[in-house]
């Protein structure tokens, strides 16, 4: 096809540069350049529509291996994005099984590590409550031993003084003085054993409510979901952060 326009564009340059005739639309142009130019074109357009045609023949079956081939590719792409589906949602599966396992060993960890906790603060409550018990009890035998005593000695006393005649209005009134002395003494004794029984018993308090609000937002942290990929750290830092030794003795600090 070329080869056509080749001998086309040398006929036009051909007329283009052809001398006129006068008076006349004509030109005078050399007639063997002429026909050998259109010998070229005749012989060029047989070859050139063999091939022309040779390409319109071959059109379907180009147009079929394309779709052929696009068929295969489309085919070969589910095929690989179905694999890819399917191992994605494989691993997926897998990395929820773990995490749900995680989270299960987790949760019964902390499950574990708070009933532990609650069993060390019962079992310190226990042991305050009772040593606070004793002392007061010591405390208060020891009063009411003092208080005894004075009063014994104040009875004691009166009756010595008593026995005394010239000396039974002072008998009587050191007697009294002594007697109130010893009542002044029980009651001071009652009040110092009931202020520590009361302080005692405090600090018992506040140690059991920091130990229960230690449980309360273990307990939150367990059930509020913020455990699975990384949340063993959190337990961690739930039992062991701030120089805690995560053993559950430090709940009741």
């Amino acid at each position: 096809m070329y080869r056509v326009f080749e001998s086309l564009d040398a006929l036009v340059t051909i007329v283009e540069d052809a001398r006129g005739v006068p008076m006349t639309s004509n030109c005078v142009v050399p007639r063997g350049d002429v026909l050998e130019l259109l010998d070229d074109v005749r012989e060029a357009l047989p070859g050139e529509m063999d091939d022309a045609q040779d390409v319109l023949d071959r059109r379907e079956e180009v147009v079929s291996e394309a779709e052929r081939e696009a068929e295969e590719t489309r085919t070969a792409a589910n095929s690989e994005a179905e694999e890819t589906l399917e191992n994605a949602r494989t691993e997926a599966e897998r990395l929820v099984a773990e995490a749900q396992e995680e989270a299960s060993r987790t949760l019964a960890e902390a499950r574990h590590e708070a009933e532990r906790a609650v069993a060390d603060g019962r079992r310190q409550y226990s042991e305050l409550t009772d040593r606070a018990r004793d002392e007061a009890e010591r405390m208060t035998h020891a009063g009411r031993a003092a208080h005894d005593r004075l009063v014994a000695d104040g009875h004691t006393e009166q009756q010595r003084l008593v026995s005394e005649t010239e000396t039974v209005r002072a008998a009587h009134a050191e007697a009294g003085a002594v007697v109130d002395a010893a009542h002044a003494e029980s009651d001071r004794l009652r009040r110092e054993c009931d202020a520590y029984v009361d302080t005692t018993l405090a600090e018992l308090e506040t140690t059991l409510t920091n130990a229960l609000g230690v449980v309360g937002r273990g307990r939150s942290q367990i059930w509020s979901g913020t455990y699975g990929q990384g949340h063993r750290d959190t337990h961690h830092d739930a039992y062991q952060g701030n120089g805690r030794t995560g053993t559950g003795m430090d709940l009741v600090d």
